[in-house]
């Protein structure tokens, strides 16, 4: 087969003292390949300077004559995710409107833009919406949307684009992060189904449990080089894979010291949270219907359901985010939320690791700024910091084992690297309820099994009780003895099923 593109002897310069180096990569026609490594290897880097969205691309990149990088690529990545929110954020007109709402983009809409300008396949769309369980939010925006299901349209965007004979390339970052267990089978037999004949894809992988069914050709990297490639038999039976495989993290004996003040040990049976019937809708979609949840100071909680049930939505009527949380009976350490209070008396009780204030850090911000805002619950760092701060803030990055990023921008680090981050950030301040929102999305087994052996010491040295978040079944920390689970509602919406573990 003619190679559908070919990467030869490229440079890329990340900051001003790594640089990507490829000697030779190609992918032909009809091949399915994956760039595996831990985070920061280069995988997404490579993948920018395929798309052509790098500017050395064009000294580097050749293409197959008549392929367009712009057209022919197609990209389902969090990067994507994060672009398409601050797009629709950034042209949010709802202040502006009557009725206080604009829907921004339509999830179909989305999907159908692939394909500008050209005769539209009503029947293939609807198609693609019911295999990923997309036809019931298909009139919605996006940005009403959960991470999962925005992933889920990214695919159906991507594989609806597909021309029968013309010759493209489907980019997949991590195409199974931050989907639920029966959303993943959709995803994986959705790709299977509709790759055709010379349709090529290429998938950046952390894990080896998540290589895709139909992987023809693997790539291993690391260091900003591409150690290994071949075919995927003989790729993941070399010294290199296993080698990679076998890497395990080293946690320091303590964590790092809070600031003054925060070592107070609560009773077990003071209630943290406790919410009574409490609900929220979204005009007249109802998200969570007569939520009742007592958390104690004994309890670190497992949170689980499906895409687009309502988890975020829950965790920011808690945290201090989301409006509907007053005049409801939520109760926080012992107070009615809204009885005088401030926002901010609120966030300074929580850190948090989302989605969600992962997009809001965008261009300008050094690593080191972002975790000392921490102290300060802002996004970025406007107050004068003292010492004490800042060495706290280094004490934390050196244990997840970040030390080496603090003068790098944090948009120039991985997704993975910025997820690290976060959990720095919001442990500075050793808040009293720790939020995460699937912290491990993006991560690769090394940091997964980082961050979950760091939060079980977080549980055991500090008082910082831990709210975990978690679409993947065994994927929590070992500290968890309280789960709630999400069932549907007679009434609409969801609602909560609590047990012991």
């Amino acid at each position: 087969m003619q190679p559908l593109l070919i990467v030869r002897d490229a440079l890329c310069r990340i900051g001003r003292q790594r640089v990507l180096k490829i000697a030779e990569f190609s992918i032909e026609q009809g091949q399915h390949w994956c760039l595996f490594g831990p985070n920061g290897a280069g995988k997404s880097l490579l993948g920018k300077l395929i798309a052509g969205k790098r500017i050395e691309s064009g000294n580097y990149v050749h293409y197959i004559a008549g392929f367009n990088p712009d057209r022919d690529i197609h990209s389902v990545s969090f990067e994507e995710q994060q672009r398409l929110w601050q797009r629709d954020n950034r042209l949010d007109i709802s202040e502006y409107s009557a009725n206080a709402q604009d829907i921004g983009t339509r999830v179909e809409d989305l999907v159908r833009s692939a394909r500008p300008g050209e005769q539209q396949e009503q029947g293939r769309l609807q198609e693609l919406l019911n295999t990923l369980d997309l036809g019931a939010v298909a009139d919605q925006g996006i940005r009403f949307l959960s991470s999962g299901q925005i992933r889920k349209v990214l695919l159906a965007r991507a594989l609806y684009s597909q021309r029968q004979g013309a010759p493209q390339l489907l980019i997949l970052d991590d195409p199974l992060e931050s989907i639920d267990k029966d959303s993943q089978q959709r995803i994986r037999q959705c790709i299977q189904r509709y790759l055709l004949d010379g349709f090529s894809s290429l998938q950046f992988c952390r894990r080896a449990a998540d290589i895709l069914p139909g992987v023809t050709h693997l790539a291993v990297m690391d260091n900003l080089q591409i150690k290994i490639q071949g075919s995927i038999a003989e790729i993941t039976a070399s010294e290199e894979f296993t080698r990679q495989l076998a890497v395990q993290p080293v946690l320091p004996e303590k964590i790092p010291p809070g600031p003054a003040g925060t070592s107070a040990v609560m009773s077990n049976d003071e209630p943290l949270i406790r919410l009574e019937q409490v609900n929220a809708s979204y005009g007249d979609l109802p998200v969570l219907s007569d939520i009742n949840w007592c958390m104690k100071a004994s309890h670190h909680v497992l949170i689980e359901g499906p895409n687009g049930c309502g988890k975020s939505t829950l965790l920011s009527l808690i945290d201090g985010e989301n409006h509907k949380g007053y005049g409801q009976a939520v109760y926080l350490f012992g107070r009615r939320k809204g009885s005088g209070e401030t926002v901010w008396d609120v966030k300074a009780q929580f850190g948090i690791v989302s989605n969600e204030l992962h997009n809001k850090y965008v261009k300008g911000w050094r690593v080191l700024d972002v975790v000392v805002s921490g102290f300060y619950d802002s996004v970025g760092l406007y107050d004068d910091s003292g010492a004490a701060e800042w060495d706290i803030a280094k004490q934390w990055m050196a244990a997840l084992g970040i030390t080496e990023l603090a003068r790098n921008y944090y948009h120039e680090i991985s997704f993975g690297q910025q997820r690290l981050v976060l959990l720095a950030r919001a442990m500075v301040k050793h808040p009293r309820i720790l939020i995460l929102d699937e912290p491990c999305v993006g991560l690769d087994d090394y940091h997964r099994t980082l961050i979950l052996q760091m939060l079980d010491l977080i549980a055991a040295q500090s008082p910082t009780r831990i709210v975990y978040v978690s679409h993947v079944v065994g994927e929590q920390p070992g500290c968890i003895n309280q789960r709630l689970s999400f069932v549907r509602s007679e009434k609409g919406g969801y609602t909560l099923a609590q047990s012991a573990l």
